[in-house]
C-alpha cells in the first residue's frame, strides 16, 4: 500500500519512500508496516523530513527549566546561558557568542497563559491546533486546576529519565476536539500499530512500575475530567485509555534539542589556526566534564512526539538508516547511512550506537522489554549460535577464566 496522500503532507522534502503492511523481521508485530525506497539514495542523502503529529516537552524537564518552545521544542536559552545552568556556573563565558543561533527578540508569549514559543509561527500553529483547548490562561499556576493536577499525577509516577509524557496524549484529544474535520485527525492517530492487551500491560507496567494498575486509572479519571470528548469516547474508558498509553509508549519518538550543541557544532565549523583550534576543542572538552560533573547526563530540552513516516521504519541492529534533530526543532530528518537500492527496506535501530555492540541475547532482552518484539534482522540471525548470555555474564564469564581486565574494554564500554 503507498503511503497517503495524508501521510506524505507532513513530510518536508521529496519523499522516495512507500509504506507497506508485512511481516518484517524489526516489526514490532507479527504483522506490521515497512518503509521502502522507490528509487536509488545515496549515502547521506536526506529520505525525508517529518513534522510530527503532535509532540510534548517531558514534564520534568520542563520543570527543571529547561526552557524550550512549547509547540516545537526549540530551546531558548542562549548557549551561554545554557551553559552557566548547566555547569551552576553563573559566570560562565563562552567564546564566539557570536555562533549561537538562539533569537530571543523573537520570542513570544501566549497571551493568557505565557507559554513562551520561540517565533510567532509557533504561537499560532499551536493555538490553531491544540492550545485554545489546551490553554488555563490566568489558572496555569494553580493546583486545583484540572490540567495541572493532571501533570502533578503524572510527575508522582513516572520520574526522570523520562520517556514519555500524559501532555502527549493530551494534545492529540485537544487536537481532535479543535480540528473542524475531527474524522482526518482520527484517520492519522490510527496509522500507529495497536498492541493485545497483555502486550499493552506490560508496557503501562514499564512506564509505571508495579503498582501501574491504581496509577493508570487515576491518571484515566484526572484525563476524563480535564479532557473528556464525546467524538472520543473510546480512548477515555479503561481498555481505550490503556490502548492510548500504550500507543504512547512504544510510538513516542524521543526529541532532544540544545542551543549549546548548536553553538558546538557552528564551532567545529569554523576555519581556525591549528593553535586556535586546539585551545577551542580543549575549552569544549572541559566545559563537558563541567557539566557532567554539575547535571550528569541530562544536557538537552527532551521531549517526545509521534511521527507517522518514522514509526513505519522498522528496527534492524545494522540499520541503513538514522533519524536527528539537526534543526534544534521538533523536525525529524531520515537519513541514509549507506546506499539504499530501490524496493529494499529503510531500517533504523531503536537501539543506540552502545546497546547495539552488546551481544545478541542483550539487545533481544532490550528489545522484548521496551518493544515487545524479536528481532530477526541479519545480525542477529547471523549470531544465532551465540551462548543466550547478557553481556554482563559474558564480562563475568571472562574474568572467572582469568582473561586480562582489558581484555573485553569494548563490552565495558558499551554497557548500559
Amino acid at each position: 500500500m503507498a503511503a497517503s496522500r495524508e501521510l506524505l503532507e507532513i513530510c518536508l522534502c521529496p519523499t522516495w519512500v512507500w509504506c507497506q503492511w508485512f511481516g518484517g523481521f524489526g516489526s514490532p508485530r507479527t504483522v506490521g508496516k515497512g518503509l521502502f525506497a522507490t528509487q536509488l539514495i545515496r549515502k547521506g542523502e536526506t529520505i525525508f523530513i517529518e513534522r510530527p503529529l503532535v509532540a510534548s516537552q517531558f514534564l520534568w524537564n520542563a520543570l527543571y527549566r529547561y526552557r524550550a518552545c512549547d509547540h516545537c521544542l526549540r530551546a531558548l536559552e542562549k548557549a551561554e546561558e545554557n551553559a552557566q545552568r548547566l555547569t551552576g556556573k553563573p559566570g560562565q563565558v563562552l567564546p564566539h557568542p557570536e555562533l549561537c543561533s538562539v533569537r530571543k527578540d523573537l520570542h513570544q508569549n501566549c497571551p493568557r497563559c505565557q507559554v513562551t514559543y520561540c517565533s510567532a509561527e509557533c504561537r499560532l500553529a499551536a493555538a490553531e491546533q491544540y492550545h485554545q483547548i489546551l490553554c488555563p490562561g490566568p489558572s496555569q499556576d494553580d493546583p486545583r486546576h484540572p490540567l495541572n493536577k493532571l501533570q502533578e499525577a503524572w510527575r508522582s509516577v513516572h520520574y526522570p529519565p523520562e520517556t514519555a509524557s500524559i501532555m502527549l496524549m493530551a494534545r492529540m484529544v485537544a487536537t481532535v476536539k479543535q480540528a473542524k474535520d475531527k474524522d482526518h485527525w482520527v484517520r492519522l492517530f490510527s496509522h500507529f500499530c495497536s498492541k493485545t492487551a497483555n502486550e499493552e500491560e506490560e508496557i503501562v507496567h514499564k512506564l509505571l512500575g508495579d503498582k501501574f494498575k491504581g496509577q493508570l486509572e487515576l491518571l484515566r479519571r484526572l484525563f476524563t475530567e480535564a479532557l473528556y470528548e464525546e467524538t472520543l469516547s473510546q480512548w477515555f474508558t479503561p481498555d481505550g485509555f490503556r490502548s492510548l498509553f500504550a500507543l504512547v509508549g512504544t510510538n513516542g519518538q524521543g526529541i532532544g534539542t540544545s542551543s549549546l550543541s548548536q553553538w558546538v557544532h557552528a564551532c567545529d565549523a569554523l576555519e581556525l589556526k591549528p593553535q586556535e583550534r586546539e585551545q577551542l576543542d580543549t575549552f569544549i572538552d572541559q566545559l563537558y566534564k563541567d557539566i557532567e560533573a554539575a547535571t550528569g547526563e541530562f544536557l538537552n530540552c527532551e521531549g517526545s512526539g509521534l511521527f507517522v513516516l518514522q514509526s513505519c521504519c522498522n528496527h534492524s541492529c545494522v540499520p541503513n538508516a538514522e533519524t536527528s534533530f539537526p534543526e534544534n526543532n521538533f523536525l525529524l530528518h531520515v537519513t541514509a547511512l549507506e546506499d539504499i537500492e530501490p524496493g529494499e527496506e529503510i531500517c533504523i535501530s531503536y537501539l543506540d550506537c552502545c546497546q547495539r555492540e552488546r551481544s545478541r541475547h542483550s539487545r533481544h532482552k532490550i528489545l522484548r522489554e521496551n518493544y515487545l518484539f524479536v528481532c530477526s534482522c541479519p545480525k542477529c540471525l547471523a549470531e544465532a549460535d551465540d551462548p543466550n548470555v547478557t553481556s554482563e555474564e559474558e564480562e563475568e564469564e571472562d574474568e572467572e577464566e582469568g582473561e586480562p581486565e582489558d581484555a573485553e574494554l569494548g563490552d565495558e564500554m558499551t554497557d548500559v
